[in-house]
């Protein structure tokens, strides 16, 4: 797998399925745009729905389940996390990222662009909330 950069500020849920579904940023916005789904809406990161409707449409499926972090030895191989979750003005809010563990190497595909590797493990400075498991 590799990570996608988001191209809007607020398009981290479907770079999130874009890295799920092995495509570009630009044809998973397609995707997401075809079903209504648009980076500007703010549910896309503060609701899961958006994000598993979009996935269904790529053919991956995940968990009906978000799950809350224990830590990072008990994440299944593949899993969306939501990690910088806060509230604002009482809605949560959080940043999509991927979490892969690939012939025994964990790591995190993160989308966002300032970064200056996408491919993270520095694990002590990533705080995931919560994550849906993949199963394909």
């Amino acid at each position: 797998m590799k990570p996608v950069i988001q191209e809007e500020i607020s398009g981290c849920g479907i770079a999130a399925c874009a890295v799920l579904a092995g495509i570009g940023y630009a044809e998973a916005k397609r995707k997401a745009n075809a079903l209504g789904i648009d980076a500007a809406d703010t549910s896309l990161w503060s609701e899961t729905a958006h994000v598993r409707r979009l996935l269904r449409e790529l053919g991956i499926s995940v968990s009906p389940k978000k799950t809350p972090f224990e830590s990072w030895e008990h994440l299944p191989d593949k899993a969306l996390m939501a990690i910088k979750w806060r509230k604002e003005q009482g809605k949560p809010f959080w940043h999509w990222v991927v979490f892969v563990r690939d012939n025994g190497e964990a790591k995190v595909l993160d989308s966002k662009k300032a970064l200056k590797s996408n491919i993270r493990q520095d694990f002590g400075r990533i705080k995931p909330k919560w994550y849906i498991e993949v199963s394909n």
